[in-house]
């Protein structure tokens, strides 16, 4: 039982790790409007990331998939995210933020919350 609790957070931990050393990364080559909203998507995810410590493994798996989008998200020509890969883990992030029932860290920019939560409503009902 001890070795659950360790495993979860050191998993959490290397999460957030991943984050952060992602974000640091970014502020070498983005600025303004593209670095704010990189900043914002890497807090939602440490959000997401410690409120699903203790949650079932399909919720930690989510989240899991939704930090490796934005950490090893990369377009060919470069070694950075593009503002449209940004906007693309962003839907990822909202939509996973949605469903797992955190509307309150989606990450607004052009109509964001209401189109995933919309879309999470859609996949939730039968």
């Amino acid at each position: 039982m001890a070795g659950e609790e360790r495993g979860s957070g050191s998993g959490t931990d290397v999460l957030i790790r991943k984050v952060d050393s992602h974000v640091a990364a970014l502020r070498a080559g983005l600025q303004g409007p593209e670095l704010e909203l990189a900043e914002r998507l890497a807090g939602c995810l440490r959000e997401l990331v410690a409120s699903t410590a203790q949650a079932s493994a399909a919720d930690r798996a989510q989240v899991r998939a939704a930090v490796h989008y934005f950490v090893l998200r990369r377009e060919s020509r470069g070694r950075l995210l593009s503002v449209r890969s940004l906007a693309a883990a962003q839907q990822l992030i909202n939509r996973a933020a949605a469903q797992l029932g955190r509307p309150d860290l989606i990450v607004e920019g052009r109509g964001a919350r209401s189109a995933v939560i919309a879309a999470a409503d859609t996949a939730v009902r039968p």
